[in-house]
């Protein structure tokens, strides 16, 4: 019987500009098997996310990412062997797991965020979730809006990216929270499942309409909370209409992430003219209140309230072309990868 293989998935060369499928390659590796102190996992889901783009360009707070190294990625996944006392085999777990099948390692349950070893909470479900809605995207989107955004009910929330993972659920925590909430998204299908089914207000296609149009037509009285997903000339539109005291939520850089032009950003007067109140968003800084999270989002989700989608390709083989789609904004919802 051929002994079982550890399936990687390799940076093959680091891409200047927007990565392709040729960037990475396929590899398989003995599985090592747990010393003292560590366990050996089977993956189960892989998370892929804008975030690691940057770790490619090796210029992102949670590590960076040589040729040669496996991609670094956040995995559900199984214990098949411990030699650690706090956990046993069958546990379910959330682990820096990164792009393969089996990992190896000593478990950190207090190491910082991405590196922290999780139990998996089994009320999440489908498990997948704890990567999505009830994972980090969910905790971006409920810290950001509820600590940076501070809403309160009959304001104008506009969020980019709105589809994505962490965008989707922004919008509708603030409609659970009885604010007004505008999307912006790249396709019609995107916008349709915004409006259909999440529930949002509006949404503007900025491949059809110019932003600035779309916000004069959906927010004539300005933006109260911004959360921006995706800078550039997206995030200089919105600024020159926000309302008076609105808050800004930067969270991501999306549109230039595979760029290594200067970014086009607002002019600090925009700001200034709404007295705005402009803050970085790093969900490191709020690990601790993943359950609160979880807790306050199944409840939305159980009540018919948020809904969440899922972009799943199956097998490690198929992670370098999901990337890719994600980079491309070709993704529909949360992008997973199937290892089971």
């Amino acid at each position: 019987m051929a002994q079982e293989m550890n399936r990687q998935v390799l940076l093959a060369s680091t891409p200047d500009g927007m990565p392709a499928e040729g960037h990475f390659t396929v590899a398989e590796s003995a599985i090592a098997p747990p010393k003292d102190g560590e366990i050996l996992c089977r993956n189960l889901f892989l998370s892929l996310d804008p975030y690691m783009r940057s770790q490619i360009a090796g210029r992102h707070m949670s590590g960076s990412t040589a040729p040669g190294d496996v991609l670094k990625g956040e995995t559900i996944a199984e214990i098949v062997e411990s030699k650690h006392p706090d956990f046993k085999t069958g546990d379910k777990v959330i682990v820096p797991g990164g792009w393969q099948t089996h990992t190896t390692l000593v478990p950190q349950p207090d190491a910082p965020p991405p590196m922290a070893t999780r139990r998996l909470n089994p009320a999440v479900y489908p498990m997948s979730l704890a990567l999505g809605a009830l994972g980090m995207p969910g905790l971006t989107a409920y810290a950001g809006l509820k600590h940076l955004g501070q809403p309160k009910a009959g304001d104008v929330v506009v969020v980019s990216a709105a589809s994505g993972a962490v965008g989707s659920m922004v919008g509708q925590f603030a409609k659970s929270l009885g604010c007004k909430v505008i999307g912006i998204a790249g396709s019609p299908d995107k916008c349709k499942w915004l409006t259909d089914t999440a529930g949002f207000d509006g949404c503007i296609n900025y491949k059809d309409e110019a932003v600035a149009d779309g916000l004069d037509r959906l927010c004539p009285k300005g933006v109260d909370i911004y959360f921006d997903n995706v800078g550039g000339e997206i995030l200089d539109a919105v600024s020159w209409r926000l309302a008076i005291g609105a808050r800004v939520i930067l969270c991501g850089l999306i549109s230039k992430v595979n760029s290594s032009e200067p970014v086009v950003g607002p002019s600090p007067g925009a700001f200034i003219k709404a007295r705005a109140t402009v803050r970085g968003l790093v969900v490191y800084d709020f690990w601790d209140q993943m359950d609160e999270m979880a807790e306050t989002f199944m409840k939305l989700i159980e009540a018919g309230k948020m809904h969440f989608l899922e972009d799943v390709s199956d097998g490690i083989e198929e992670a370098p072309a999901a990337f890719v789609r994600l980079m491309n904004g070709q993704n529909h919802g949360k992008t997973i990868i199937k290892l089971l």
